[in-house]
């Protein structure tokens, strides 16, 4: 038990001052960078995919 106890005293230490945490504007501006990199890589998933259905058509009308 004593061991448990331990860790988590040494957890708390090292998470409040050991850790350097990043600055609000920081997360901030992370967040809107990886929102905008999701949409693009959707969007360019989504026309893939489109190019692909569209081919599949495409090859399954012709081979009737």
């Amino acid at each position: 038990m004593n061991k448990l106890k331990s860790f988590f005293q040494e957890s708390y230490v090292e998470m409040r001052h050991k850790v350097s945490w990043p600055k609000y504007s920081d997360l901030q501006s992370s967040s809107v960078l990886v929102l905008v990199a999701s949409l693009i890589f959707a969007l360019m998933i989504g026309v893939i995919d489109m190019g692909f259905d569209n081919a599949m058509d495409w090859f399954y009308t012709i081979n009737k």
